[in-house]
C-alpha cells in the first residue's frame, strides 16, 4: 500500500514538474515575441525621425502620425503629454514607452511581421540562387509557392484595409471641418477611392493642369493619355447628337477586389531655394533607380510653376511592393539626402486605382 502511495506521489510530482517546465518555456517564448514586437515598433518610430537625431520634433511627430481624425491642436496636446520632460524633442525610447502598454495583441502581430520579413527575405535569396538551375518541376513549384504566398499576403492586406477604413470612418463620424480649397491638405486615400476617382479625374489636352486627381495637384502630361482623351472627345460628340439615356450607375467589377488594384503614391516636397539644384540631382538618381524596380510601373515628377515644390508620382503593382521598397537602401539614402533640403516635412498620400486602367492605357 505504501509503495503504491509513493508511486502515485512520484507520478504527480513528475507531472507537476513537466507542467512547470512547459509553462516556463511558454513564458520565455511570449517574452521573446514581446521583445521582437517592441523592437520592430521602435524601428517604426525611427522612420518618423527624418534627420536621424534620435528624437522627434513636433513637426516630425505631426507629419508621421497625423491620421485625419485628430485635429492639429489634439495632435499637439498628445505630443506634449508624451514629452514629459518638456524638451520639445521627443525621445524615441520615451515614445516607445508611451505606446508599449497599449499594444495588446499587436505585440504578437509585430513580432510575427518581423519573423515573416526575415523568412521572406531568406526565401527570396534562396530562390534567386537556385531557380535558374532547378528542374522544370522545381521551377513550377517555386512559381506556385510565390503566387500563393503573395495571395495570402494580399488577402491579409485587404482585411487590414477594411479595418483601417472602418476605424477611420468611426473616428471621423460627426466631425465636419470646413477648409478653403487652396488650404486643403493632401490626405491619405483609402480603398474606396478606387471607384470615386473615375468621377474626379479631369483630363484636357490643352490644360497644363490636366490629369488632376482628387488631391488637386497637376501631373506630368504623358503620351499614353492621348488615345484616352480622343475616345472621351468622340464619346462626348456622339452623346450630343443622341437623346439622353440614363441608366443606374454600374460599379467597375474589376475594381471590386484588392488584386485588381495598383497603388499610386504621391509625394509632395517643398525645397529650399538654395538647395534646389542639389535636390534635383538626388531626385534624378532616385527616380531612375525606382523606375528600374521590377514591381514599379511608372515614375513621374512635376515641378510646380513659380514654386520650389516637386510632386512625384510612383505607380506600384501593389502596396506590399511599395512598402518593401521603403526599406531598401535606395529609398533610405534618398530620404537622408533630402532631409536638409526641405522647407517642411514631406507629404505622402496613397491611392488605389483599378489595374484595368493601367492595362487599357498601356496597350
Amino acid at each position: 500500500m505504501l509503495a503504491c502511495t509513493e508511486l502515485i506521489t512520484m507520478c504527480l510530482q513528475s507531472a507537476k514538474h513537466e507542467h512547470w517546465k512547459k509553462q516556463q518555456e511558454l513564458d520565455q517564448n511570449q517574452n521573446q515575441n514581446q521583445n521582437q514586437g517592441i523592437a520592430l515598433f521602435q524601428d517604426i518610430f525611427r522612420r518618423a525621425d527624418k534627420n536621424d537625431d534620435g528624437k522627434l520634433s513636433l513637426e516630425e511627430f505631426q507629419s508621421y502620425f497625423t491620421d485625419g481624425v485628430l485635429t492639429d491642436e489634439q495632435m499637439q496636446e498628445l505630443y506634449y503629454s508624451i514629452d514629459r520632460q518638456q524638451t520639445d524633442n521627443l525621445d524615441i525610447n520615451e515614445l516607445s514607452e508611451y505606446f508599449t502598454p497599449h499594444l495588446g495583441e499587436y505585440v504578437n502581430v509585430l513580432s510575427a511581421l518581423e519573423k515573416l520579413n526575415v523568412s521572406i527575405l531568406k526565401a527570396m535569396d534562396k530562390t534567386k540562387e537556385e531557380y535558374q538551375g532547378s528542374s522544370v518541376l522545381g521551377q513550377f513549384v517555386t512559381r506556385f509557392l510565390l503566387r500563393e504566398t503573395s495571395t495570402q499576403l494580399q488577402s491579409l492586406q485587404s482585411s487590414l484595409d477594411c479595418a483601417t477604413e472602418a476605424v477611420h470612418d468611426h473616428g471621423s463620424a460627426g466631425r465636419i471641418v470646413l477648409t478653403k480649397p487652396e488650404d486643403l491638405p493632401i490626405q491619405r486615400a483609402t480603398k474606396r477611392l478606387s471607384r470615386r476617382i473615375q468621377k474626379n479625374m479631369c483630363l484636357s489636352p490643352t490644360d497644363p493642369y490636366s490629369g488632376m486627381l482628387t488631391t488637386g495637384v497637376s501631373v506630368e502630361p504623358d503620351n499614353h493619355w492621348g488615345a484616352q482623351i480622343n475616345q472621351l472627345e468622340q464619346l462626348e460628340d456622339k452623346m450630343e447628337c443622341e437623346s439622353p439615356h440614363l441608366e443606374p450607375l454600374k460599379e467597375d467589377t474589376l475594381a471590386g477586389t484588392y488584386k485588381s488594384n495598383i497603388l499610386l503614391v504621391q509625394r509632395q516636397m517643398s525645397v529650399k531655394e538654395r538647395d534646389v539644384e542639389q535636390f534635383q540631382q538626388a531626385l534624378k538618381i532616385y527616380s531612375d533607380a525606382t523606375a528600374s524596380q521590377l514591381n514599379n510601373l511608372h515614375v513621374s515628377v512635376q515641378n510646380l510653376p513659380d514654386r520650389s515644390c516637386f510632386i512625384m508620382y510612383e505607380f506600384w503593382q501593389d502596396r506590399l511592393s511599395w512598402m518593401s521598397y521603403l526599406q531598401s537602401s535606395i529609398s533610405k539614402t534618398f530620404q537622408r539626402c533630402i532631409t536638409e533640403s526641405l522647407e517642411e516635412p514631406e507629404i505622402v498620400s496613397t491611392m488605389l486605382l483599378p489595374a484595368s486602367w493601367w492595362i487599357m492605357n498601356n496597350n
